[in-house]
């Protein structure tokens, strides 16, 4: 991103989900003024969609855009790797997104 679109990302792996980080996120997000949660999980009813929801909940005063999450589609998992490739998201979808996020 920063090379291509001179924005520059800051990328926060939580390594734990209980309990997880809510000081750095916090931190993340007053710096940055923007969050994407990007997670392997369905869209839906995951720890993503949990975090997206306490961020957008708990700190709305911070963002200048609104939380997006990049997950896997709400689908059934699929083991043969086309399929996978299709449902899990992918690093263009990441990039999509931020490109999106960085111009709102």
């Amino acid at each position: 991103m920063e090379r291509e679109q001179h924005i520059s990302v800051e990328v926060i792996d939580l390594r734990s989900l209980n309990p997880y980080d809510w000081e750095a996120i916090t931190s993340s997000v007053q710096k940055t003024s923007r969050v994407i949660v990007a997670y392997e999980d369905s869209l839906s009813w995951g720890y993503g969609a949990e975090i997206a929801a306490r961020i957008a909940d708990q700190l709305f005063q911070n963002l200048d855009a609104p939380v997006r999450r990049v997950a896997a589609k709400d689908t059934f998992v699929a083991y043969q790797p086309l399929l996978e490739n299709v449902i899990l998201p992918q690093a263009a979808d990441l990039y999509r997104t931020m490109k999106e996020v960085a111009e709102y």
